[in-house]
């Protein structure tokens, strides 16, 4: 039986939790974020906007692109909103952060060490009057577990390179 996907519901939803943890301070240590979507720590959050379902169970691998495509639809709509607001972001490869093609490089401050164990890129905005960085991106931490849509906030000293 799959687990139940977490999920905000609407497009306004996802919006709003994201707006929601550029202005939302950060935690002094590390934890559960004070919403019930994420996580964070000093200088960062990170939120599940929308999760697909498990992949324990599934009969092919069309279910699992219909999953993935759908939460690339969200994705692109939260996008569109956010390009309107601050212009088209910046696309941030995660990849070199994970330090494979170079062992004796440090890892990568948070939420980017979190971020490259789950993704490949992510879309980026420098928000504006905040000191503060939000990335959208889609993750999956194993093959059988769900994608998860998610948004990211850093602080400035910790932007992407």
């Amino acid at each position: 039986m799959p687990i139940q996907p977490r999920s905000a519901g609407s497009a306004e939803e996802q919006l709003s939790i994201s707006d929601a943890l550029i202005a939302l301070p950060f935690p002094e240590q590390e934890g559960q974020s004070r919403t019930q979507h994420g996580w964070g720590g000093p200088g960062y959050h990170i939120a599940v906007l929308r999760e697909s379902r498990d992949f324990w169970d599934v009969p092919g691998p069309e279910t699992i692109t219909a999953a993935e495509e759908e939460l690339e639809a969200d994705l692109t709509s939260l996008v569109t909103v956010l390009a309107e607001r601050w212009r088209s972001p910046s696309v941030v490869d995660l990849w070199p952060h994970l330090g494979l093609d170079n062992p004796d490089i440090e890892a990568p401050p948070e939420p980017l060490n979190s971020l490259c164990m789950l993704a490949v890129s992510m879309q980026m905005w420098q928000v504006p009057s905040t000191g503060r960085w939000l990335g959208l991106t889609i993750g999956q931490v194993d093959r059988e577990l769900p994608f998860e849509l998610l948004a990211a906030v850093g602080e400035f000293s910790t932007l992407p390179k």
